[in-house]
């Protein structure tokens, strides 16, 4: 092995890349407008919802129901008759129609339990199956606060404190940008390494390299370092502007050993996108076997679902898969402040795991070369 070797075609890899602008856009895209458009694009959580109101009893507390819903959960509550109420869902311009009953304020002072009428519009599904539970509270909360003018203060026995750590407002962007640049760390290393292995062989090029005077092994380590090296600053780049900077996300730890985490991973993906390369001829061959095993990998890794609710046996399974220990210290570091006191389980894990998947494909690769020879 020479280094020299492993540096200049590593380098002739960089050069190709550059020269493939197909590629060039889709790394740029996938780091930077598929984070920003995956973190807000698609809310679970409520968030300016178009709400109607029927008053009918023209009293305080529905003037008090009426002007507590306003952002960033409702945009400010449009009043309408009960004929308008219909026409408007129908048409598709509210999410929440609420019809308050005459008498309401009545029923409730003399104790007893008026029905309030809520239409939702379940086409819009995300919002209406949080929306319903939220208008509910915001309407007990109201009323109990209306009351407490006229009747004592009833306390529960038993008062929770609630203490959110990590996402004090449960916002879903802080989330899933995290999630989906772990997610494009693997794709893109996937992608990248296994397009410059059959570019090679689609080129003819891979028989010059046979009658060159390098051996399988700096052929394949130097695709592993520079697609990896490309995926590595491309992550950094868009963690520091994208995540951190753009959409305001706070990084409780250290980003230098997020990034070498990071690039353990990338050992291991690189290697694993090599060994499928091997047994695809062209690139929509390529693409096939990717999905095949690009998707478990991502949907099992413990990012969007957590592994403790998977099945026994997949979470067994999914500790052979680099993706596993990865979200596990990306979302240790980054959401955590977690240090390598606590990451280096998985430090060490990926370490193994990379090897294993190299040794693989070194071998496979050597057998693929020897019968080109």
């Amino acid at each position: 092995m020479r280094l020299d070797h492993i540096l200049h075609l590593g380098v002739k890899e960089l050069w190709s890349l550059a020269r493939d602008p197909i590629m060039l856009v889709l790394i740029a895209y996938a780091f930077t407008l598929d984070v920003y458009s995956a973190a807000t694009g698609v809310p679970d959580t409520l968030h300016k919802a178009p709400i109607a109101i029927v008053d009918e009893d023209k009293s305080p507390l529905s003037d008090r129901i009426v002007s507590a819903f306003q952002p960033p959960w409702f945009l400010p509550a449009r009043m309408v008759t009960r004929e308008e109420m219909d026409a408007r869902m129908d048409a598709g311009l509210d999410t929440f129609a609420l019809d308050i009953p005459p008498r309401f304020q009545e029923d409730v002072l003399a104790g007893r339990s008026p029905a309030i009428q809520l239409n939702v519009d379940a086409t819009r599904m995300s919002q209406a199956f949080n929306g319903s539970g939220y208008v509910q509270m915001i309407v007990n909360g109201e009323v109990q606060t209306f009351l407490r003018h006229y009747r004592a203060d009833p306390r529960p026995p038993v008062d929770l404190a609630f203490r959110v750590r990590f996402n004090p407002n449960l916002s879903r962007f802080w989330f899933m940008s995290v999630v989906r640049l772990i997610d494009e760390v693997t794709m893109l290393a996937m992608i990248l390494t296994g397009a410059a292995l059959i570019r090679e062989r689609e080129r003819g090029t891979v028989e010059h390299l046979l009658v060159m005077p390098v051996t399988p092994f700096e052929i394949m380590t130097s695709k592993v370092w520079s697609m990896g090296l490309v995926v590595l600053a491309a992550c950094a780049f868009s963690l520091v502007f994208v995540v951190r900077g753009v959409l305001a996300v706070p990084i409780q730890g250290s980003i230098a050993l997020f990034l070498c985490g990071a690039a353990l991973h990338l050992f291991a993906t690189t290697s694993l996108a090599i060994f499928l390369a091997t047994y695809a001829r062209t690139m929509p061959q390529f693409a096939l076997l990717l999905i095949l095993i690009l998707l478990p990998l991502l949907a099992l890794a413990g990012g969007l679902t957590p592994r403790e609710s998977m099945p026994g046996g997949v979470q067994s399974l999914m500790l052979g898969a680099p993706t596993t220990h990865f979200v596990m210290l990306a979302q240790d570091i980054l959401y955590r402040g977690a240090g390598i006191e606590v990451v280096w389980r998985p430090f060490l894990a990926l370490g193994l795991i990379g090897s294993v998947l190299f040794g693989t494909a070194l071998a496979r690769f050597r057998k693929t070369l020897g019968t080109m020879a």
